[in-house]
C-alpha cells in the first residue's frame, strides 16, 4: 500500500547534465538539479551504466552453483552467483544471465525463470539487474572467464 505523503512529491528538474568520466562499464554523469519545493539547485552524480543480470543456478538435487572471484571494489575474494552486465549483442537480458553463467560456471539449463528487475541503487544509478533462476542445471562447459 502506498504512504498518501507519496503522492505529494514532485520530480526534480534537470537543468544541466555533463559526463565528467567515461569508461568501459560506466560513465559519471554530473546532473544539475532544481528542487520542486525549494527551487534551490543542487549538483547530483549519477553511475551510467547498462544493465545487469544475475542467476541462480540449482541442480537436480538442489544445490546452488556458485562463483568464487577476485573484486577490485571490496579488494578481497567472494563468493557469487553468476552474472554480469547485458552486452550490446545481447538479444535479451534472458540470454545474456545465461550466457553469463555458461561463461563462470560451465553450467547450463534450458529452464530458466525470470524473477523480475530491480533498480540496485536508484539514489546514484539509473540502470536495472534483471534476475533468473536456473533449475535443473548441469555441467556443460568448462568456464571461460572475462579478462
Amino acid at each position: 500500500m502506498a504512504d498518501s505523503s507519496s503522492q505529494k512529491i514532485q520530480p526534480w528538474q534537470r537543468l544541466d547534465s555533463e559526463t565528467v568520466y567515461s569508461c568501459r562499464i560506466f560513465s559519471l554523469q554530473k546532473n544539475r538539479s532544481r528542487s520542486p519545493r525549494t527551487a534551490k539547485e543542487h549538483n547530483f552524480f549519477v553511475l551510467d551504466s547498462g544493465d545487469w543480470v544475475n542467476i541462480i543456478p540449482v541442480t537436480a538435487d538442489g544445490q546452488v552453483v556458485l562463483i568464487r572471484q577476485y573484486r577490485h571494489g571490496t579488494e578481497d575474494m567472494t563468493l557469487e552467483i553468476p552474472g554480469g552486465m547485458v552486452d550490446p549483442e545481447d538479444p535479451s537480458p534472458l540470454h545474456a544471465a545465461r550466457r553469463e553463467m555458461q561463461e563462470e560456471t560451465g553450467y547450463d539449463s534450458d529452464d530458466v525463470i525470470p524473477l523480475g528487475p530491480i533498480h540496485p541503487n536508484p539514489a546514484i544509478q539509473g540502470n536495472r539487474c534483471h534476475s533468473f533462476l536456473a533449475r535443473n542445471v548441469q555441467k556443460a562447459f568448462e568456464p571461460s572467464f572475462d579478462t
